[in-house]
C-alpha cells in the first residue's frame, strides 16, 4: 500500500491545536514521513496561550506552498469537539478528510491504508478508523488498544469505536455529518460514527494500528485503561453523564430521521421508546441484539444503567462528555 497506488487522491488533515507545543512537532513531522505525500494541512488553533502558533507557522513556511493553511475560525476557544467539527465544515469539498490530534504520531502507512480501505466505496459515504499503539510520553512501552466487536447502528450509540485520531472520511461520509449538525456535549468523532453509521454508510476498522497514541496526564481516559479501569471509572462517574449523551445522540438523529436508512429509524423508534417509557419498553429495546457493547461486562453496566436511568437524564443543562479547558477527547 505505497503512495504510488493513489498519487491523485489527496487528503486533507484537520488538525486541531490548543497548548500543544510539547509534542506538536513529532506529529507535524509523522506527517511529512507519510508514504502518501498528497495531502494538505487545513489547521485552527483553539485559544493557545503557547508556542503552539509559532510552532504551525514555522512549518508552514518549510512544508511547501500552500500545503499547511490556517483555518478562518483560528483564534477564539470552543474546546476539542466543536473545533474539529468547525474544521469539517470549512474543510469544504475535500476528497479525503483526517481527523489529527496534536501529541500523537501517526505511522508512515497511515494515510496510504485509509485509502485502500476508502476508495472501493467510491461515491457512497465511508468512514475509516483502526487501532493504535498506546505509548506513553517518551513513544514507548507501547501496547496494542482493544478490538472492537460490533460495529455500525445502533452499537454506535452504546459505545464509541472510532478514535479521532485515526479517523479518515471521504467526501460524502463528512457531507453527512457536516449536514447533521451536532448535539451540545458530543465528541466530535464519536458523533461522526454514529452519522455515517445511522445514514448508511461503511464502517471500516483497521485492525492493524496506524498511530502511536501518546498517553499523558490530559488524556488518560477511555480505551487506554484496561477493563477493569474503565469499568471501575464507569461506576465512579455513574449513569448520569453516560445516558444524557445517548438522550442527546438519539434526539438529534430523530430529528432528521428522514437521512438515516429504514433498518436505523427502526432501531432508533424501539431505543427512543426506551429511552422516553418505561421497563417493558427499555427491556424491549435491550433485545435488540445490535444494541450493545464490546464485551459482557460493559454490556452487563449499559443494561442496568439503560433499565434504570430516569427520564429527567434527557433534560439534563450539563454538556455530558465535555472535559477541562486544554484537555483532549480522545476514547468512550
Amino acid at each position: 500500500m505505497r503512495q504510488a497506488q493513489h498519487p491523485d487522491n489527496p487528503v486533507t488533515i484537520l488538525l486541531s491545536t490548543y497548548n500543544g507545543a510539547p509534542f506538536l512537532q513529532a506529529q507535524l513531522e509523522s506527517f511529512l514521513n507519510q508514504t502518501h505525500l498528497t495531502w494538505e494541512i487545513l489547521w485552527r488553533d483553539d485559544g493557545s496561550t503557547d508556542e503552539t502558533r509559532q510552532i504551525m507557522h514555522r512549518f508552514a513556511a518549510t512544508a511547501g506552498a500552500g500545503r499547511c493553511r490556517e483555518a478562518p475560525s483560528s483564534g477564539p476557544h470552543m474546546g476539542a469537539a466543536p473545533s474539529f467539527l468547525t474544521l469539517l465544515a470549512e474543510a469544504g469539498q475535500s476528497s479525503i478528510v483526517a481527523f489529527a490530534d496534536q501529541d500523537d504520531v501517526w505511522l508512515p502507512e497511515k494515510l496510504a491504508r485509509a485509502l485502500c480501505h476508502l476508495l472501493p466505496a467510491g461515491g457512497s459515504p465511508a468512514l475509516y478508523c483502526a487501532r493504535q499503539y498506546l505509548v506513553n510520553e517518551q513513544l514507548a512501552h507501547a501496547r496494542l488498544s482493544a478490538r472492537h466487536g460490533r460495529l455500525g447502528f445502533p452499537a454506535c450509540l452504546t459505545q464509541n469505536a472510532a478514535n479521532g485520531n485515526t479517523l479518515v472520511m471521504n467526501e460524502a461520509a463528512a457531507a453527512l455529518v457536516v449536514r447533521a449538525g451536532y448535539p451540545p456535549g458530543s465528541v466530535h468523532d464519536w458523533w461522526s460514527y454514529i452519522v455515517v453509521a445511522a445514514c448508511g454508510g461503511q464502517i471500516l476498522f483497521d485492525e492493524e494500528p496506524q498511530v502511536l497514541y501518546r498517553l499523558h496526564g490530559h488524556n488518560l481516559i477511555g480505551r487506554a485503561q484496561p477493563l477493569y479501569q474503565r469499568a471501575w471509572a464507569a461506576l465512579q462517574r455513574g449513569p448520569h453523564v453516560y445516558m444524557t449523551m445517548m438522550h442527546r445522540h438519539a434526539d438529534m438523529l430523530e430529528s432528521q430521521a428522514g437521512r438515516l436508512t429504514e433498518e436505523a429509524r427502526q432501531d432508533l423508534r424501539l431505543i427512543q421508546a426506551g429511552l422516553k417509557g418505561g421497563v417493558l419498553a427499555r427491556l424491549a429495546a435491550l433485545r435488540c441484539p445490535r444494541f450493545r457493547r464490546r464485551t459482557w461486562l460493559e454490556n452487563l453496566l449499559f443494561g442496568w444503567w439503560f433499565l434504570s436511568t430516569s427520564q429527567a437524564t434527557r433534560h439534563a443543562p450539563h454538556a455530558a462528555w465535555s472535559v477541562p479547558k486544554g484537555e483532549t477527547e480522545k476514547a468512550v
